[in-house]
């Protein structure tokens, strides 16, 4: 039985880490424009500043979730949080694009660790009857990372530089290093004796980056051969991962758990189909609108706001009613709410647009939780750091598939042109496609949330 205080330790050091890796992500969005002034960087590498960090932390998330699983989810976890504040550090003291570069490179890394191992530890120190709440606040801090950071990002902007963006998660990161190292009792190595998979972990990793690249520079001709690329390499995993004695990633997860395959693809539909919403807005705000970009993020919160408040008591009720339940009811929502802005125009109501970003809040807040609990709770507790690298892969994936579908629909309306009053109404026609795509993989996404089975029936926890 794990003592209250390690409990509230580990809540306290997943709910941080949850936080400032998707913050870090989203407000770098924000502050791209002041950096590509400073380092006079030309488009495409100033989308890498944004990409690499991404590539980065998907190339390593699997991996490191074996290497907590043998070594220790603290050490990979306390040495996750260290990289990423020292990585914080060098990006904001950047001399050159490239010094930045690298630095995102490494807090990639360093997020790629977190991602693997805090949900692993809140997992392992807290019994299924809590855990649902514990993941509920965890995945709540997510949502607001991911959602406030354009917000706060382009307030520290305007008024403190770009630098402050990075400079701001340094003292969050140094307190939870110190509780990390401090406070955690227990090291929770599960798969204590296993061999780390190197020619898996290597053909993961390509296979990731050549896809997500891929799908970074749709529609052009080298995405395509690009993500087949990709595939192949992702395939050949596959076949070599069925075959060796100690996979980096067992198959078995997918090909003999049903809930844990159809969740994890469910969080995937979830991400692909939700994730540039804010970015979407944003800009609907500004250019149609009018709006300037802190009057814009006081509309956008409305969603984070939402996401906090339901996502604790989301996943308490996956405690208590099937997961399956409650977050194909919560994806129903979001769909709804997609379906909603694809009617968005020139007379929209700022009310109107602020209460649907809060009832898409509402049913993220309903998958995330009880999807996460799916995921963690219908696995053996030596594959906990497997299943959390899993869950982070389906978001960064969706992530990227998400903002491949937008820049795709945008570049074939518009073109290779910057925004501008001349083209507002093929800007709104895009708009109205991207959601219209959105929608229809959210529908998608219910069956495959139904489709994972009873968990509290069907499914036991190795504890």
């Amino acid at each position: 039985m794990t003592d209250s205080a390690t409990k509230r330790s580990v809540l306290y050091v997943a709910t941080v880490s949850s936080f400032l890796t998707p913050f870090m992500g989203s407000a770098t969005n924000v502050a791209l424009p002041a950096i590509q002034k400073e380092f006079q960087l030309d488009a495409i590498l100033l989308t890498w500043v944004a990409t690499a960090y991404l590539l980065s932390c998907a190339v390593f998330l699997i991996p490191f979730g074996k290497v907590a699983d043998i070594y220790g989810r603290k050490k990979v976890f306390v040495t996750g949080i260290a990289v990423f504040t020292l990585s914080s550090c060098l990006t904001a003291v950047s001399l050159n694009s490239w010094m930045l570069l690298a630095s995102r490179v490494l807090q990639g890394l360093g997020s790629a660790m977190n991602f693997a191992t805090g949900m692993a530890i809140i997992t392992s120190v807290f019994p299924p009857q809590e855990r649902g709440r514990a993941i509920g606040i965890t995945v709540a801090a997510v949502y607001i990372g991911l959602s406030a950071g354009p917000f706060l990002g382009g307030l520290l902007t305007d008024y403190f530089t770009w630098r402050s963006v990075f400079a701001v998660t340094i003292p969050l990161g140094m307190v939870t290093v110190y509780f990390s190292f401090w406070k955690l009792s227990g090291e929770w190595a599960d798969a204590r004796g296993d061999k780390l998979d190197l020619t898996g972990s290597f053909l993961y990793g390509l296979g990731i980056m050549l896809t997500m690249y891929g799908v970074s520079v749709l529609p052009s001709h080298l995405s395509l051969w690009t993500i087949g690329a990709g595939l192949v390499f992702i395939v050949s995993f596959v076949r070599w991962e069925l075959k060796v004695p100690t996979p980096v990633f067992n198959m078995d997860l997918f090909v003999a758990n049903r809930t844990f395959a159809f969740s994890c693809a469910a969080a995937l539909i979830n991400y692909s189909a939700t994730f540039a919403t804010t970015f979407i807005i944003s800009l609907y705000l500004q250019y149609i609108k009018g709006l300037s970009p802190r009057a814009a993020g006081l509309v956008l919160v409305a969603q984070p706001i939402v996401m906090a408040l339901f996502s604790p008591l989301a996943g308490t009720l996956s405690d208590r009613i099937e997961p399956q339940k409650v977050a194909s009811a919560g994806m129903a929502i979001t769909a709804a709410g997609l379906f909603i802005l694809t009617f968005v125009g020139w007379d929209t109501g700022i009310t109107f647009i602020a209460a649907d970003l809060a009832l898409l809040g509402f049913g993220f807040a309903l998958f995330s939780s009880p999807n996460m609990n799916a995921i963690v709770s219908s696995v053996d507790k030596r594959f906990y750091g497997i299943a959390a690298g899993s869950v982070g892969s389906m978001r960064l994936l969706g992530q990227m598939f998400s903002m491949g579908i937008a820049t795709m629909v945008f570049s074939v309306n518009i073109g290779r042109v910057q925004i501008s009053p001349a083209n507002y109404p093929l800007f709104l026609k895009s708009v109205h496609i991207i959601f219209i795509i959105f929608t229809v993989l959210c529908v998608l996404g219910i069956f495959a949330s139904l489709a994972r089975g009873k968990l509290h029936a069907d499914n036991a926890v190795g504890e």
